[in-house]
């Protein structure tokens, strides 16, 4: 029999059986389950209890998908492909967290119903309502969003797009580490491997993130490179400080929350002192920001492979950065997860 993978919501229990057409639905708020019995091994049943279950979390944001339907085959692409490759240990479960409006949660549940078939381990799905996580994300971010947002009523203006900076206090602090993924990203390896990243991060590191990968920020920054050019910041690895790519991020949410350093740069007096030092001004949201303190603060941050976050955008080669632009955009190495960045096509192969 296949694993159940239950869906929660404010208002609500879904379950659903992955290889199976069976969907039980409870809005009445109980605890009830649907259990389906499987074989065990003799001896099973007390290792199982010897060996509390392992939650790993991972968080996608899937909005305005009655807008885009280019949204939801994005959003198709990258949970079939997390999940056919995702091969996970016995006693782990993975609690998908999506974050959603009315409409992307109703077309999010009709894609799970073929996304989680066949599913060869425990997974959770939980709903977060995007209305909800604005509210209590606004105050926190307010003073980032002017400087890092591309202007009222665009993609990057709301609230909601920088969650990441400011997870660490939206979730309950039962949830010690998560993964947050972009949409439009297609999963070549066990995201498994992925999460045995944090055990990776050096001492004082709260984020996990790797390299923008093309001269993004070689153009923001080019006042203040100007002004110091002897500086690295906007320069391409492996010694200079190219800035960040937020399609993957591994968020150490209970490192986040006892950062003193960290929670310091989230305060608006921090926010005005780096912009106004860096000439800042940038329109990507949250890695807006994490890339401004990242240039002085870069132990804060774990520095994934390229192979995690292998961007395929090439927007920068053709408007006035071609001499350089290969510096920024090599990536040597098996790739893991490919990143469609300002809606590059992904391949099939």
């Amino acid at each position: 029999m296949g694993r159940l993978c239950p869906v929660r919501s404010h208002h609500g229990l879904l379950l659903l059986a992955a290889g199976l057409a069976l969907f039980a639905f409870y809005y009445s708020g109980s605890e009830k389950r649907v259990e389906e019995e499987e074989e065990q091994p003799r001896g099973a049943e007390a290792k199982s209890a010897e060996e509390p279950p392992q939650d790993l979390h991972l968080l996608v944001m899937f909005t305005k998908a009655d807008k885009s339907p280019a949204l939801g085959a994005k959003f198709r692409l990258a949970l079939a492909s997390l999940l056919g490759a995702g091969k996970l240990e016995a006693r782990e479960v993975l609690n998908l967290h999506l974050v959603t409006d009315e409409a992307s949660k109703e077309a999010a549940k009709a894609a799970l119903r073929d996304l989680l078939r066949g599913v060869a381990f425990k997974c959770k799905v939980i709903f977060h309502d995007v209305n909800a996580l604005t509210e209590k994300l606004f105050p926190v971010v307010e003073a980032m969003q002017k400087h890092f947002s591309a202007g009222s009523g665009t993609y990057y203006s709301d609230s909601i797009f920088f969650l990441s900076v400011a997870m660490h206090r939206i979730m309950p602090k039962e949830i010690p580490r998560l993964i947050q993924l972009d949409l439009d990203l297609k999963h070549k390896s066990n995201i498994r491997e992925l999460f045995e990243e944090f055990d990776n991060f050096p001492i004082g590191a709260v984020i996990g993130i790797a390299h923008e990968m093309q001269p993004v920020y070689r153009h923001t920054f080019w006042q203040y490179r100007q002004e110091n050019p002897e500086s690295k910041v906007g320069s391409p690895p492996p010694d200079g400080l190219p800035g960040f790519n937020s399609g993957v991020l591994l968020l150490n949410l209970e490192a986040m929350r006892q950062s003193k350093l960290y929670n310091q740069l989230l305060e608006p007096r921090e926010i005005q002192r780096l912009t106004e030092k860096y000439h800042f001004r940038g329109h990507l949201g949250d890695q807006d920001f994490f890339t401004m303190i990242g240039m002085e603060h870069a132990e804060l941050f774990h520095i994934l492979d390229c192979v995690w976050n292998r961007q395929l955008c090439t927007w920068w080669r053709d408007h006035g950065y071609g001499k350089v632009f290969d510096l920024y955009y090599r990536c040597e190495g098996h790739v893991k997860i490919l990143h469609g960045n300002c809606n590059t096509p992904i391949s099939e192969d």
